[in-house]
């Protein structure tokens, strides 16, 4: 195995800096241990880069085996600023703020900053099929790949889902990339092109990393439009007014695909007479919308959108008709977890804003007890406040800090609090009756109680069956 060296705060003592000074001209560093970091170091030691990793966290183990197995150095728990400022690049984690301090430091030093999909671009020509929007992203890219792997396509998934694209353009050599891109992703891109390009929907989420200012927020989801030509393809949803709005700004070049949910002028997606149908210059796809595996309204946009950008890749209706027949969904997303003395469970733990709160509480059939809370990320309840009165019985706050909840919610809808997802879980049981749902949708991230909305998500699970 190769050597490497960590740099943690003890071993750190008594070094030398200098010693760690670059080797080249060409030196990547590379804030953040996870999964884009550790991937994009691989990935840049294999282009001869010389490469140095630094987290001001504790990097979990299977990362530093990647790193270890490589050679390449890090540092944990800490930011050694002089083995930072010396980079000619630096590939940021998602996760890292502006605000950060490391950061305000690089950008006064005029390092250029990139995000681990803008570097790994740079050494693939694979076609991109690219997936943002404020909800349904996870859904929709893992059903494209889903169609993709069907079709026999030699095709990974990456981004905000599965191994990072870094690491698969180092290692492995697929000819197609389905990739899920958050808005701070998309931050980090700047030559980066998508071949397909796919916008859910835009709606209020993350406003604390974009001051607060909407439109900041609505330019970085506009970002999936950049470097596209007419060659390329650009699907989005019809009905959406911030879209809309923005595309008629732009006038971008590219081929539009709009889908909706019913017919109307220019779109080329949508449902008649109880039939999906899709419209491409590859030929006209339909099925009956009753055998679609994914229900709701919200999943019906998702499979418009995969459809739509299966049929511009030319793969045989056959194919599109059984995937999105047999799609079992992802995990955390309106996921059926236990029927319990009558009364439903569901998992939506992704439900990590309002509006996708919203769409789990349209689909919901009868009375439900909703579970909600966490780290607010300037939140506006308004959103859902008709469907809760419409729907809900009973709330539950799972939250360090559940006083904005209380300050919308309190004297319009019962409400309780929870300090643990084994106390909120509890509360459900004793609360909901026969016939009823507990919905566990949070509308918010899930930093305050749970490593993040997975681990949020499988306690809620576990919880419940133990029922």
């Amino acid at each position: 195995m190769a050597q490497f060296i960590n740099i943690s705060p003890k071993a750190n003592q008594g070094l030398n800096l200098l010693d760690f000074a670059p080797l080249s001209l060409q030196r990547i560093v590379i804030l953040g241990g996870g999964e884009s970091g550790a991937g994009a170091a691989v990935l840049a030691k294999k282009q001869g880069f010389e490469v140095f990793v630094s987290d001001s966290a504790e990097i979990k183990p299977k990362y530093k085996a990647v790193l270890a197995e490589y050679g390449i150095l890090y540092e944990e728990k800490q930011h050694t600023e002089a083995l930072i400022l010396n980079a000619n690049e630096i590939i940021k984690s998602p996760g890292i703020p502006d605000k950060a301090a490391i950061i305000q430091k690089i950008k006064e030093q005029h390092i250029p900053i990139i995000s681990e999909i803008e570097f790994a671009g740079r050494y693939t020509d694979a076609k991109m099929i690219c997936i943002t929007g404020s909800n349904g992203k996870t859904t929709t890219t893992s059903l494209i790949y889903h169609i993709l792997k069907k079709a026999g396509l030699n095709v990974g998934l990456a981004g905000n889902i599965g191994d990072s694209l870094a690491l698969q353009v180092a290692e492995k050599a697929f000819d197609y990339y389905v990739i899920e891109l958050s808005s701070f992703q998309l931050d980090g891109m700047y030559d980066f092109k998508a071949d397909i390009a796919v916008l859910l929907n835009i709606t209020p989420d993350h406003l604390d990393r974009y001051n607060y200012e909407m439109q900041n927020y609505v330019h970085s989801k506009l970002r999936i439009l950049q470097n596209q030509t007419a060659n390329d393809a650009f699907i989005y949803w019809n009905d959406d007014p911030v879209i809309a709005k923005e595309l008629n700004k732009r006038k971008p070049e590219v081929a539009l695909y709009p889908f909706a949910e019913k017919e109307a002028a220019g779109v080329k997606a949508y449902t008649k007479e109880k039939t999906i149908r899709i419209e491409t210059p590859n030929g006209i796809f339909t099925m009956e919308e009753e055998l679609v595996a994914l229900t709701g309204k919200h999943n019906l946009y998702n499979s418009l959108a995969a459809g739509i950008a299966a049929k511009l890749l030319d793969i045989t209706d056959e194919t599109i008709r059984h995937s999105l027949s047999d799609f079992k969904g992802v995990e955390h997303r309106l996921e059926k977890v236990a029927r319990v003395g009558g009364v439903e469970y569901i998992n939506d733990s992704k439900a990590t804003n309002v509006n996708s709160c919203w769409y789990a509480l349209q689909s919901m059939k009868t009375p439900t007890v909703l579970i909600l809370g966490g780290t607010d990320k300037g939140n506006d309840y308004r959103e859902i406040e008709a469907l809760v009165l419409e729907k809900v019985r009973s709330l539950i706050f799972l939250g360090v800090d559940n006083s904005k909840l209380h300050a919308f919610f309190d004297g319009k809808v019962a409400n309780t609090d929870a300090r643990s997802m084994q106390e909120a879980v509890t509360k459900a049981y004793e609360t909901a009756q026969k016939g009823e749902t507990v919905l566990l949708s949070p509308c918010c991230a899930s930093f305050d109680l749970f490593e993040n909305y997975e681990d949020r998500g499988r306690q809620f699970k576990k919880c419940v069956c133990k029922l």
